[in-house]
């Protein structure tokens, strides 16, 4: 295996030239920097990066801890942030924490140990005082669930104000019977999504009714458990809105199963537009989430953290309502 002094020596230069042309440090002659190149590629050179990154005291990789690895919604957000770490030279390592506390502080240890440089955190629940204190030692970034509380930057949308739209796009329509599915309230998400949910039926004056509003797992099982529920009732909702596409999918199929049509008997709006609610039938009315810019700007913010830029602003990015036959004639 050649060495940095076989490259060295065929390009007729030091080794310490060798060094700056790899790394792109100092000036250089084209006519060095052309020499080495080309003694690179006929002795088939690889450079010890861990040698360097060691010297450097940095590995080139950055966590991504989520708490589902299964869930669809994160794969564009993966996307966004792989595409933009490969640029700057870093590589991507996927953390499944399952909202493991346990779980969360081994990864965390991959910082401590420098065999990781920061980390892109998306887990919903996580200890904020742990996370504070992580965060204090090593490069840190917030990306979809946040907490106002930590000085740390993060990228998010505003949820509250995506679930007032699509409560009024169903009143748009002449839904006022309105049911609310959600999720576990320990996420951020799920709260600011429910305040969207009792903000538009207050402002539009519809009645507000408890047995409409049912926290449920994100699955599709659950969702159809939970429309069968609805229509166990008296008084029984002519819309649902869902907290993710996962649910108002599963409620579009329950509702063909009972032979209910959709959307003129019930009209249903999701969240997040993953490829899926594109493809079931009808297609799913859903907040479109810019999954992949939300993936970028999440990498974007650690990698300025990481080059020493403690001015990093947060960022709320838009969201789109996309309109489909789930609530569209």
């Amino acid at each position: 295996m050649p060495t940095i002094e076989d490259v060295a020596k065929e390009a007729k230069v030091s080794v310490a030239t060798v060094s700056r042309t790899i790394n792109n440090n100092g000036s250089l002659s084209d006519k060095s920097r052309i020499s080495v190149e080309n003694a690179i590629k006929k002795l088939n050179y690889v450079p010890n990066m861990l040698a360097r990154n060691l010297r450097r005291s940095e590995s080139r990789v950055i966590l991504a801890l989520l708490p589902n690895i299964s869930n669809p919604f994160y794969a564009s957000i993966i996307q966004g942030i792989e595409d933009t770490a490969i640029k700057d030279g870093y590589n991507i390592i996927l953390c499944q924490t399952h909202s493991s506390l346990e779980r969360e502080k081994s990864y965390f240890n991959l910082l401590k140990q420098k065999l990781a440089d920061g980390i892109i955190n998306m887990d919903p629940i996580i200890d904020n005082s742990f996370l504070l204190d992580i965060s204090e030692k090593y490069p840190i970034v917030q990306c979809c669930e946040y907490s106002d509380e930590l000085n740390i930057p993060y990228v998010a949308i505003d949820n509250k104000g995506a679930a007032y739209r699509a409560i009024e796009h169903l009143i748009s329509i002449g839904r006022k019977s309105i049911a609310f599915i959600n999720t576990d309230e320990r996420f951020m998400y799920a709260r600011q999504r429910k305040e969207g949910y009792l903000q538009a039926l207050s402002d539009n004056r519809i009645e507000f009714r408890s047995e409409w509003v049912v926290n449920t797992n994100d699955d599709f099982e659950c969702a159809q458990r939970t429309f069968k529920y609805f229509l166990s009732l008296n008084k029984k909702p002519n819309a649902i809105f869902a907290v993710s596409d996962i649910l108002a999918i599963g409620v579009i199929k329950a509702a063909a199963e009972a032979s209910i049509s959709v959307p003129e008997d019930i009209a249903v709006i999701g969240f997040d537009n993953i490829p899926d609610s594109k493809m079931c039938t009808p297609a799913v009315t859903t907040i479109s989430q810019p999954m992949y810019n939300i993936g970028c700007e999440a990498c974007k913010m650690l990698i300025r953290k990481l080059m020493q830029d403690e001015n990093i602003p947060n960022k709320v990015l838009e969201v789109e309502l996309i309109i489909r036959g789930s609530t569209l004639k």
